[in-house]
């Protein structure tokens, strides 16, 4: 045998070797605690989501899952922190929405971080769609209806929602784009101060997460119109999607999984499959619903596929707002 067909053996018993030591290590995963980074604050939906999927995954792996909460500046803290872990799988990036649909736009030119470069896709933990709703006084009965009443209102018509720029705010503005109405945004101090605004009838119409709206449709002083999402939700079938009125009017926060750039592929691969397992488990699903998530059961590919449309869609409105 040639020195030439020998070293090719080497190697090729080599490449073997680490092939099916990376297999292993994949379907051993995890030996050890998994951490999961997240931009939410303690006890606010996002984070309850986090927990319900990161208590099911625990179970699942018989490994315990830390959730680390690393709230403010938009997300840039907990993006920053994410970045900096050891690449290795064990620590994850649980990120939101508007880390990557608002961030990059307001932020321009300063970010420490670059989003794009410093992480990759595991998978879609689940949405959160926008809901539209009104004072009970107004009367409007349907999406049409509202936008024919703000079409002959004189001035125009106001809305509420939690933070400028975040996802409420945004879905009021590409529902004022497609619709092509005179709508006004109203900032208030988080969902519930929003939410007291149109109650009370100061502000007529908000847009909010179905968990922010839910005070206020349980106790009769607000009634829903639509939800900002692809179709109806399964378990509320009755309630308009707005895009069957407005076409293009799609919008949700949401909460995806992600790993710091360079992790073993096998290893997301292997999360991306036991997530998609959880996710799609009727306990977890009946959970998410009465926080108003919904997951989607996408590979990482098509996570990293459904991110870079949301910039697409976002990025401009979000420059359209900060020269307002």
């Amino acid at each position: 045998m040639s020195l030439q067909q020998t070293c090719l053996r080497f190697w090729c018993a080599a490449a073997i070797t680490v092939s099916v030591n990376c297999s292993a290590q994949a379907q051993d995963y995890p030996t050890k605690p998994v951490t999961f980074i997240t931009p939410a604050a303690a006890g606010n939906s996002p984070d309850v989501v986090t927990r319900v999927v990161a208590d099911r995954l625990t179970q699942l792996w018989k490994q315990q899952i830390v959730v680390l909460n690393r709230p403010g500046a938009g997300g840039l803290i907990a993006a920053q922190a994410a970045a900096g872990v050891e690449k290795d799988g064990y620590t994850l990036y649980m990120t939101q929405a508007s880390t990557f649909t608002v961030l990059p736009v307001t932020q321009e030119g300063k970010m420490p971080v670059d989003l794009q470069k410093a992480f990759v896709p595991i998978g879609m933990v689940g949405e959160q769609p926008i809901g539209m709703a009104v004072n009970k006084d107004v009367p409007a009965n349907s999406v049409a209806e509202l936008i024919a009443l703000i079409n002959k209102t004189q001035g125009g018509m106001l809305f509420g929602a939690t933070n400028r720029g975040g996802q409420s705010h945004l879905t009021g503005e590409l529902f004022r784009e497609r619709a092509k109405v005179n709508l006004s945004f109203v900032h208030a101090a988080g969902a519930a101060a929003s939410l007291n605004d149109v109650i009370a009838g100061r502000i007529p119409i908000v847009f909010e997460g179905l968990a922010g709206l839910a005070p206020g449709t349980e106790g009769g002083g607000i009634r829903l119109l639509g939800i900002a999402a692809q179709k109806r939700l399964p378990n509320l079938p009755k309630l308009p999607a707005i895009n069957e009125t407005i076409p293009g009017v799609v919008s949700s926060g949401w909460i995806v999984l992600m790993a710091p750039a360079g992790a073993p592929e096998n290893i997301i691969r292997k999360v991306n499959e036991d997530l998609r397992k959880v996710v799609a488990m009727p306990d977890v699903i009946e959970k998410l619903q009465v926080l108003g998530t919904y997951s989607r059961d996408l590979t990482p590919a098509q996570t990293g596929e459904f991110m870079r449309s949301e910039e697409q869609l976002w990025w401009p409105i979000v420059r359209q707002i900060n020269k307002q």
